[in-house]
């Protein structure tokens, strides 16, 4: 990034961080321990990150904005923490889960209490559009979740179905987040739209470079275990391209390792996926869709924020390049 992005990202995180100290008490201590765990824990902050950056191209400084970009992350953190205890993960960036620290009841209802805070933010904020956004985004998000859940080990799943299940499980924060950047700011329902596309291709391409990484990135990269895809069933786009387009023998390998639950050979697998260029095919995908985020945003008015913003985007695929 330029010395400028670098600045204006420094200092919406500095100005994110302190209002996430103030949003974040509890009269329970173990409330503010589990959360502060899991927010503290490494992430980069896209999120809210990207609603402070569409908010400050429209010119807006409101302090609503951080307050929105704290319930981002609160709910952004609900999610980590119940996906943790539904994949019985315990490892997440390098560190023990907060599932594994303080065990599956508390990272839960923690978890609740940061949706519930969430909302409690939106209703200071005051804006009826928001309430709005943010219920169809959370209930999108669970039902992606469950999509994701019951199509573990469908080696049947198509290339559609599977951007059907990311763009809710994943993809529609990253959409609201942007919008609601526009809306604090008083853009114009065409602009709103248009950050919201722009988040939804971002946030698209994070979970399919997230899928590469789990089969050919490093422990240290992507913090946690290579393969944990494969061990939990789960039917990712570069295992989809190999299913369509691998030999029998490819495929009946692949269809073993997924039904072995974690016991298979993840090199033979990932062999198998770098033979018929299935993780290159995802790589491509991830660029378009960061290609797409571009061209979206290409007509805002030029501004240090916009910068940012396409910066963000080509960085999104930095992991893989």
């Amino acid at each position: 990034m330029t010395t400028v992005s670098t600045r204006i990202t420094n200092e919406l995180l500095s100005q994110l961080n302190e209002e996430i100290a103030v949003q974040l008490v509890s009269q329970v201590p173990l409330v503010g321990e589990v959360a502060r765990y899991t927010i503290d824990s490494g992430g980069k902050r896209l999120r809210p990150i990207l609603l402070l950056l569409s908010a400050g191209s429209l010119g807006c400084k409101d302090r609503r904005a951080v307050q929105l970009a704290a319930a981002i992350e609160f709910v952004h953190t609900a999610t980590l923490l119940h996906d943790d205890v539904v994949d019985s993960s315990t490892v997440r960036r390098g560190k023990q889960t907060a599932n594994e620290r303080f065990g599956n009841a508390a990272a839960v209802l923690v978890g609740d209490f940061l949706y519930s805070r969430a909302f409690q933010i939106m209703v200071d904020v005051g804006e009826s559009r928001v309430f709005r956004i943010m219920a169809d985004a959370t209930n999108d998000i669970s039902e992606g979740e469950v999509l994701q859940l019951s199509n573990v080990k469908n080696v049947d799943l198509t290339v559609d179905s599977y951007f059907e299940m990311i763009r809710s499980k994943t993809a529609r924060l990253f959409e609201a987040a942007a919008m609601l950047g526009g809306i604090v700011a008083g853009g114009e329902h065409g602009v709103i739209s248009d950050f919201g596309k722009y988040g939804a291709h971002i946030g698209t391409a994070f979970q399919i470079v997230d899928d590469i990484l789990d089969y050919d990135g490093s422990e240290g990269e992507i913090g946690k275990k290579l393969g944990d895809d494969l061990a939990e069933g789960k039917i990712t786009l570069p295992m989809i391209h190999a299913l369509e387009h691998g030999s029998s023998e490819d495929v009946a390998k692949i269809r073993a390792a997924i039904f072995a639950d974690g016991a298979a050979d993840l090199d033979s697998v990932v062999d198998i996926f770098r033979r018929l260029d299935s993780l290159e095919y995802s790589r491509r995908l991830a660029k378009l869709e960061i290609n797409s985020a571009e061209n979206i945003i290409s007509s805002l008015p030029k501004s240090p924020y916009k910068d940012c913003m396409v910066e963000l985007a080509a960085n999104s695929l930095s992991r893989i390049s």
